[in-house]
C-alpha cells in the first residue's frame, strides 16, 4: 500500500512497569507530515490501577468521526468492566485521521501511514506495548483496521477487531469520496483473506447494516470463519455500543 523505511526501535520496544498508576485517561497531539501538516490528537484509554506495560489496541473512527469519538462509544467503561485475567491488560488508542480511508490518497494524504510511521512510535513512550498491537475500526475503520493489518503483518499484529466495515460491491455504490478514480477502487476496494489467515480476526455487522451483505460476502470468502458474528442492527451507535464490551474482551483475551 504504502513504502515504509526502517521503523524506529520505538516501535518494538517493551516499557517497563512504573511505580505508580497510569492515567485511565490521557490525551495529545502532534503535527502529522504523514496527513500534510495537520494537528492530530490522540486519546489513551487505560484500564483503572494499571502500572503497566499494556497491550496496545488502535481503534479507527468511521466517517466524519474523530478520536473523541471513539471513546464516546463507551470505551472507557468497557475497559473498566474487563475481567482480571492475570495478563497484561489492553490501552485503547483513538486518533483523528480524517476521512480518507486510512490509506494513501490522490491528495498526498495518508492516514494510514500517520499511524503506522508516527503514532505507533510515539506510543512506546507512554508506557505501552507496541511490540504487536491490535487494529479495530467501525465502518471506514474497520476497513482501515484490515487494511492496517495486513500491512503491518502477523508478526507485529496480534489481532484485528473489524466493525460493521465500509466494503463496496461496487465503485458506482461507494460515497464520491471513498476513492479517488475506478482504477483506486479495483486496487484499494477490498482486503485480500489470504492476508489475514494468520492474525486472529473478529468481525461484527448488523443484519440491518447496509454494509451487511458486502461484509458476508466477504466473511464467506476467509479460509477459516472469524470470531463475532452477525446479530440484528444497523449501522449506528446503538449497535456498535452494544457489541463494544464483549469485542474488548475478546481483545484482552
Amino acid at each position: 500500500l504504502w513504502a515504509l523505511g526502517a521503523l524506529p526501535d520505538a516501535t518494538r520496544a517493551r516499557p517497563a512497569p512504573l511505580n505508580s498508576p497510569l492515567p485511565t485517561r490521557e490525551e495529545g497531539s502532534f503535527i502529522s507530515a504523514a496527513r500534510g501538516g495537520k494537528n492530530t490528537k490522540w486519546i489513551i484509554a487505560r484500564p483503572p490501577g494499571q502500572t503497566g506495560p499494556l497491550r496496545t489496541v488502535i481503534a479507527l473512527h468511521g466517517l466524519d468521526s474523530d478520536a473523541a469519538g471513539v471513546m464516546n462509544l463507551g470505551v472507557e467503561d468497557a475497559l473498566a468492566k474487563l475481567p482480571a485475567t492475570g495478563k497484561p491488560s489492553i490501552a485503547v488508542v483513538s486518533v483523528d485521521g480524517g476521512n480518507g480511508y486510512w490509506r494513501p490518497r490522490a491528495s498526498g494524504e495518508d492516514s494510514g501511514a500517520m499511524v503506522l510511521g508516527e503514532l505507533i512510535p510515539m506510543l512506546a513512550g507512554k508506557g505501552l506495548d507496541t511490540s504487536q498491537v491490535a487494529f479495530m475500526g467501525w465502518s471506514m475503520g474497520g476497513y482501515g483496521a484490515m487494511r492496517l493489518a495486513s500491512r503491518w503483518g502477523a508478526a507485529r499484529t496480534f489481532a484485528i477487531c473489524a466493525v460493521s466495515p465500509a466494503l463496496y460491491l461496487t465503485y458506482w455504490g461507494a460515497p464520491r469520496d471513498a476513492f479517488d478514480s475506478l482504477d483506486d477502487f479495483r486496487k484499494n476496494s477490498t482486503v485480500n483473506p489470504a492476508e489475514l489467515t494468520s492474525i486472529p480476526l473478529r468481525v461484527d455487522c448488523g443484519t440491518g447494516d447496509g454494509f451487511y451483505i458486502a461484509t458476508r460476502e466477504f466473511v464467506n470468502r476467509l479460509p477459516r470463519q472469524p470470531a463475532g458474528g452477525f446479530e440484528p442492527g444497523g449501522h449506528d451507535a446503538d449497535y456498535w455500543r452494544a457489541q463494544l464490551p464483549g469485542e474488548l474482551a475478546w481483545l484482552a483475551s
